[in-house]
């Protein structure tokens, strides 16, 4: 058995860590990029197999593509800690230094967040090379950087954490003891993404001008060893985990997420109410969203939907749930290029849903547009901002007067119909449709179709024909309308 005392692995610690305790999402540089701003900590462990030492090699397992580096700061309990309040929890740390939180993407899905597997393998935790006495730092004024190959990757501070440093000691306290020598990996901020066989990751957490880590190294290496589908799930991949471990869809090489092009441009002549039409005749007749009315009666709003929830404005729930970045703020911070925000809000008009400075967010967010069956407010500002938006008409209070901001990205009740985040959401002067995405292509070529159908139909009216026999066409009409366009 090995002298932990004297295994390398744990050179840069004061001995082997009882428990490795790390965050999901602690950096908003890193949740923004997610598109998801926690409102507290959450954490998973990883096991004291996975730390290595700085100049140590981390291999990257045969048939697997996305081992992801992330610089952290790691935490290092130097007494023990059991529901500390939050004014002491920094007592209780003894050091600071730099780690890696290695991960393994292609293992993340089968995970369903444990993380056991695709952050604890071997060499998966690098951390060191020196320690920095917790007592003599400001644990506000951490730098956090890391280099791949030399270049510089990942830069920021702890002024950057969503949830500082004692907070996570204190929080974490509270469900289980703090040991000495318990390492706390405290999350990463923007920039981590995919490593590949011979590149060198280097972390170094320090105070500006003051006391530094060191350079933690790690070099890549292609391992020689896969897994057996006899004893377990196989490493797997889609988009989705390659965005997330690349860091965007851009840097992973894919294609911006949301409607294709041509399929966008399809939506974008065809009427609401051609597509309502469609859609009745496939059955769905509960599909518009209704009492909204657009702030541009002109503009086209087409773009698939991401959702907030509001709950009745209970004066105990606003004042636990409507302050800080609570819902409402963090669905415009989230919403996506070419996404639709739809705000359920009861259809209560009795206070806005959204005023200028949000409606400002998802303007720079990229967003297609707002609709909400509740009250904006500013409304002149809001149209001033040009983004589409749809709305029950001009409040001039707050959100807090009638509502609670309560969730995102879940199915909402929005005018009379529920819409589920990832539906298409099309909109001009008529109102608002919502079309489930498996049936999008067929209702807009139908509709496009239609469309000119009623356009010939229109003309032969205004030529002078009486309209029975032409709308709907009868068999001599609809030969004439087949024959002209064939001619085309």
């Amino acid at each position: 058995m090995t002298d932990d005392s004297t295994d390398r692995r744990f050179s840069a610690l004061p001995g082997r860590p009882g428990k490795i305790v790390a965050v999901h999402l602690s950096y908003a540089s890193r949740a923004d990029q997610r598109g998801r701003r926690p409102a507290h900590p959450s954490y998973f462990f990883k096991p004291s197999s996975s730390v290595a030492p700085s100049g140590g090699t981390v291999e990257r397992p045969l048939g697997t593509e996305l081992l992801a580096f992330e610089g952290e700061i790691a935490l290092v309990i130097g007494t023990a800690a059991r529901r500390v309040p939050l004014a002491r929890a920094w007592d209780h740390v003894a050091w600071v230094t730099a780690a890696n939180d290695l991960g393994l993407y292609d293992l993340r899905a089968n995970d369903k967040g444990s993380n056991v597997r695709s952050k604890g393998g071997d060499g998966f935790t690098p951390i060191g090379p020196g320690l920095l006495d917790a007592r003599t730092v400001d644990p506000g004024a951490l730098r956090l950087r890391a280099w791949v190959n030399g270049e510089l990757r990942q830069d920021d501070t702890t002024a950057g954490l969503l949830f500082p440093l004692a907070q996570l000691v204190a929080d974490l306290s509270q469900h289980l003891t703090l040991e000495p020598g318990d390492v706390i990996l405290a999350g990463t901020p923007a920039g981590s993404s995919v490593v590949v066989p011979g590149d060198v990751v280097e972390v170094e957490v320090d105070v500006a001008g003051g006391p530094t880590s060191g350079r933690l190294v790690t070099t890549v290496t292609q391992g020689a060893h896969g897994f057996d589908d006899a004893l377990g799930s196989l490493p797997a991949v889609d988009d989705v985990q390659r965005a997330e471990a690349w860091g965007s869809r851009a840097a992973a090489g894919l294609a911006p997420e949301g409607l294709p092009p041509a399929l966008r441009e399809k939506l974008m002549q065809a009427p609401v109410a051609a597509l309502s039409a469609q859609l009745r005749k496939r059955g769905l007749d509960e599909v518009t969203i209704d009492g909204v009315r657009p702030m541009h009666p002109g503009a086209k709003l087409v773009g698939t939907a991401r959702t907030v929830r509001f709950l009745p404005g209970r004066e105990d729930l606003v004042a636990r749930h409507g302050g800080g970045h609570n819902a409402q703020k963090r669905a415009f911070d989230a919403v996506g290029e070419g996404e639709v925000l739809v705000v359920e809000a009861r259809g209560e008009t009795g206070s806005g849903t959204l005023g200028d400075i949000l409606a400002l967010r998802a303007h720079a967010r990229g967003a297609a547009g707002i609709v909400t069956d509740g009250g904006v407010r500013d409304y002149a500002a809001v149209a001033a901002v040009g983004i589409p938006v749809y709305s029950a008409g001009a409040h001039p209070a707050v959100l807090g007067r009638r509502h609670v901001p309560w969730d995102v990205d879940v199915a909402v009740a929005c005018g009379g119909t529920t819409v589920e985040p990832g539906d298409i959401l099309v909109g001009d002067g008529d109102g608002v449709v919502v079309i489930p995405p498996a049936l999008v292509e067929e209702v807009v070529d139908a509709a496009l179709a239609q469309e000119e159908e009623d356009s010939w139909i229109a003309g032969q009216v205004a030529a002078g024909h009486p309209v029975d026999g032409l709308f709907p066409m009868d068999a001599r009409w609809r030969a004439r309308f087949d024959a002209w366009r064939a001619s085309r």
